[in-house]
């Protein structure tokens, strides 16, 4: 019997093993591939410079109004559905409900949302777009991004604040705190989780091509203003695909690497956060 454990122990092990090696190969695949295509328009005039006239035809310019587009869209996004995904789940974690209902089918709907592809929210959210007369912009970017990451952000938090022992919630209420004070010292005590769980969807917004192709429109312009069109890089990267000129192709991979490496140092900013705030909770 105990040979027959070790012998599960050693397979399982190897399973393991395996897969996370698969995993660690296939994101270098992807590292390799796209920097090998694009490494001879990699440059630092694509970074720093916007597109000019015949960019798409292979002359001059670089995708820095695509890379700050970016960047503000996912930002505002994330602020967006932070506000909305925090409160969310410290009501359902933290305050008391006086049935099960309501709590299981508000994770049932995020689990839903969650599933549903981005292009769905892209449509949703040009439909409220003409609903509300605004035209394609970063406003209306901001506002079908923010949808995307709401129910990824809002049941990463609520599991992380499951964590949150019993006995600290208790404690506080023996105290004397009310339920919102108590909701503090919950998302005080889970903040590395919270902070992984924003990034993370941070990540998911900065990549999303097909929410931000009917709302957010396209400008070679830096972004000046939240009612106007916006530049991003997975749509940066779909355009120059899409074209028959080797050397713009080659810059999409280029792109492609510049996008990787973003959501690259997302990962790491979130690995350092959590470990700073790791230090301030109780364990």
């Amino acid at each position: 019997m105990l040979k027959k454990r070790k012998t599960e122990e050693k397979i399982f092990k190897t399973i393991m093993i395996f897969c996370t090696l698969l995993i660690i190969i296939i994101l270098f695949l992807i590292l390799i591939s796209i920097l090998l295509r694009g490494f001879s328009s990699l440059n630092f005039a694509m970074i720093t410079q916007t597109p000019k006239g015949g960019y798409y035809l292979g002359k001059e310019g670089g995708i820095l109004n695509a890379i700050l587009g970016s960047i503000c869209l996912a930002g505002g996004a994330t602020l967006l559905a932070m506000c909305i995904s925090i409160p969310v789940a410290a009501y359902l974690t933290v305050f008391k409900q006086k049935g099960k209902f309501l709590p299981f089918m508000t994770r049932f709907a995020l689990d839903v949302l969650w599933g549903i592809p981005s292009i769905v929210y892209g449509a949703f959210a040009f439909i409220v777009m003409l609903f509300l007369g605004l035209k394609a912009s970063l406003l209306s970017g901001i506002i079908a991004i923010a949808l995307v990451e709401l129910p990824i952000m809002t049941r990463s938090i609520d599991e992380v604040m499951k964590s949150v022992p019993e006995e600290l919630k208790e404690a506080s209420l023996a105290l004397g705190a009310n339920e919102l004070e108590t909701t503090y010292v919950a998302i005080k005590q889970c903040t590395p989780g919270i902070v992984t769980s924003v990034l993370i969807a941070f990540g998911r917004g900065i990549g999303d091509a097909a929410a931000v192709m009917f709302t957010a429109g396209f400008s070679d312009y830096l972004p000046t203003s939240l009612f106007d069109p916006v530049a991003t890089l997975p749509l940066a990267i779909f355009f120059q695909l899409n074209t028959p000129f080797v050397e713009v192709q080659n810059r999409a991979y280029a792109s492609a690497f510049v996008l990787t490496m973003i959501i690259l140092m997302t990962c790491w900013l979130s690995r350092i956060l959590t470990k700073w705030f790791d230090k301030f909770i109780i364990k």
